[in-house]
């Protein structure tokens, strides 16, 4: 039990003995309990405070009063507590050494700490992130897609969830047959093995072709239809669909749509290019699924089950053929599922993934991580899918993200303009080593070792400067800042690991003796912080699942390596010659060390042994 849990309880009890009142009770706005215990503002002497006021009335005392009763009561009935003060309506508590010591005890004793296990009557919790496009290779945007869904999975195993973790990849669709058209019309046969590019690379060169060339159409259509009599608008808007090159691919969606066997081997030869691309890009990521989603198996899924809630009286055909979701009821407009051709749009195609998984799976919870921009697109799926029957889809959750800038501007696609992910991480180890080198944190390595901490460290810094900001705001991107090793950033927490395990290994060839630990020793008021920081994780894991917070993660652990430090500045450990002082240093920062690397590894960051 933690010592908020603890004091929480004997708390209670105290109120409960003293006023014949049950202090587990919520209050008025079903939101709160009556019980408020919080760590005591630094310009106070004590480690917990109970907010007495809510005890008032049953007291029939003043505020102070009241709390000098329940101090005086919980002095004497619970151990943990050794004394106490009053301001004004709060009640300041001290915990006692042998409290601490038994708390840093119990965290020492368990190797997971703060995080529980699942079991058979564990809830199954289904993730969905990346969702890439096979017509180009993953950029920023997807890297923060995959790093918050990865963490996000951490996370929900942490808090004792079955977890799994899912992909659905978008690869039909006019997009896919403009970068099959291109490499048709302009690719010479090339492959990834005679270009020496990655396979989704060299699709993505094409998709930026087609664009090219398609806008060069469109301006000499437009100087066609305007020379003709057009406004400049109407004669833009029709050379944009009169255009030889948007035609050829429509041409080609529908070849696909009807199983050309040409366009169908094209279609797969060059996806299965991008799928080799993306597994490398994943794996130098450091994420994977466990069952990955195709839209190509998945969209006629969800036309047959539009077409059941259509028999069923859920969704209604119009004149023209197409149909349609009713959703004014929920105060939101008429949804499109299928157009007066029959053809699926993204919803439908939605519908259909999640018929399969839940076939596959039973699903508990969905979880969708998509970009704020879809939105709408949750709401409105959230309420087909419960009207479908799927019991998750009433409380299907959308982790919405905001979208990542860097300091030139905004990505586009279309343009080759876009910021690759493949490029980003190997600029992101290339800075580390050379900010390592300059900074001597490579002497007496060898180049192998050298790289490879260049790799974790470059990696940590992007992955760490992503998530410890809020999943919901826009975020700024600078890999100049992330790499940095003082301040809130990933090498800084790395490079505190790595300081302990040193200290760690060279008391090990000391041969300090772990036994000399008791309960007896004295603790300085730094060291209690300390601890007191520790026993903080499991609030900072469960809070961080109830809020689907990867943010929380990182900047717990930003915290906890702040404290340390500040410990470690104004206390030595190596060099302390009261032997069970140091004891309890010792198994103060292998567990510091322990909880580093549990909560960086729920952020998908790996911790190097030396740096």
């Amino acid at each position: 039990m933690s010592i908020e849990a603890l004091i929480s309880k004997a708390a209670g009890e105290a109120v409960k003995a003293l006023y014949g009142m049950d202090a587990t009770e919520k209050t008025t706005d079903s939101t709160s309990r009556l019980l408020q215990l919080q760590k005591t503002r630094s310009e106070f002497e004590g480690n917990l405070t109970l907010v007495v006021f809510p005890f008032v009335k049953a007291a029939k005392k003043s505020p102070e009063q009241t709390a000098q009763e329940i101090g005086e009561y919980l002095v004497q009935n619970c151990d943990a507590i050794s004394k106490f003060n009053v301001v004004k309506g709060f009640l300041n508590l001290s915990i006692g050494n042998g409290a601490w010591l038994q708390l840093l005890q119990a965290i020492d004793q368990d190797d997971h700490f703060g995080m529980k296990s699942a079991d058979e009557g564990s809830p199954l919790v289904m993730i969905e992130y990346s969702s890439p496009n096979t017509n180009k290779p993953l950029h920023l945007g997807h890297v923060r897609n995959n790093l918050l869904g990865w963490s996000l999975a951490q996370i929900m195993e942490a808090n004792g969830n079955k977890v799994v973790k899912t992909n659905i990849v978008n690869d039909r669709g006019i997009h896919i047959c403009k970068s099959m058209l291109a490499w048709l019309k302009y690719g010479n046969g090339e492959t990834p093995e005679s270009s020496g590019k990655k396979g989704d690379h060299l699709i993505g060169d094409y998709y930026v072709a087609f664009d090219k060339h398609y806008r060069e159409e469109v301006k000499e259509l437009t100087a066609q239809y305007v020379a003709s009599g057009l406004a400049a608008d109407q004669a833009e808007e029709k050379a944009k669909q009169e255009a030889p090159l948007i035609k050829e691919a429509h041409e080609m969606l529908v070849k696909w749509e009807q199983n050309d066997p040409e366009v169908r081997a094209l279609w797969e030869k060059m996806n299965n290019w991008v799928y080799a691309g993306f597994d490398e890009t994943y794996k130098k990521m450091g994420v994977s699924f466990d069952k990955i989603y195709y839209e190509s198996q998945t969209y006629l899924k969800g036309k047959a089950k539009v077409e059941e809630g259509l028999a069923k009286g859920l969704f209604e055909r119009h004149e023209d053929g197409s149909v349609w979701a009713d959703l004014t009821n929920e105060g939101l407009d008429q949804k499109l599922l299928l157009r007066s051709d029959g053809t699926s749009v993204y919803m439908t195609q939605d519908i259909g993934t999640a018929e399969m998984r839940f076939q596959d799976y039973p699903i508990d919870k969905m979880i969708y991580v998509v970009g704020n921009e879809q939105n709408y697109h949750f709401q409105v799926l959230s309420i087909l899918l419960d009207r479908l029957g799927f019991k998750w889809g009433k409380e299907l959750v959308h982790f919405s993200y905001g979208m990542v800038e860097l300091p030139n501007g905004k990505m586009k696609s279309r343009e080759g303009t876009v910021v690759d992910a493949d490029d980003l991480m190997a600029l992101m180890v290339e800075d580390a080593y050379k900010t390592s080198m300059e900074l001597g944190k490579f002497d007496d390595m060898t180049e192998e070792e050298r790289r490879e901490i260049a790799r974790i460290v470059g990696m940590g810094a992007l992955k760490y400067f992503i998530l410890k900001v809020d999943a919901r705001k826009n975020m700024l991107f600078n890999p100049e800042e992330s790499i940095d090793f003082n301040g809130n950033t990933g090498p800084f927490i790395q490079y505190t690991y790595a300081r302990i395990r040193s200290i760690l290994r060279k008391a090990e060839t000391a041969e300090a003796n772990s036994s000399l630990f008791t309960l007896h020793s004295s603790l300085s008021e730094k060291e209690i912080e300390l601890i007191q920081k520790m026993s903080e994780f499991g609030a900072a894991v469960e809070q961080a699942g109830k809020d689907y917070s990867p943010s929380g993660i990182a900047n717990y652990c930003y915290e906890l390596t702040k404290v340390f430090n500040q410990f470690y500045h104004d206390y030595s450990i190596l060099n302390e010659p009261d032997e069970q002082k140091k004891a309890v240093r010792l198994m103060l920062a292998k567990n510091v060390a322990k909880i580093i690397k549990n909560g960086m590894a729920l952020l998908g960051i790996e911790v190097p042994e030396r740096m």
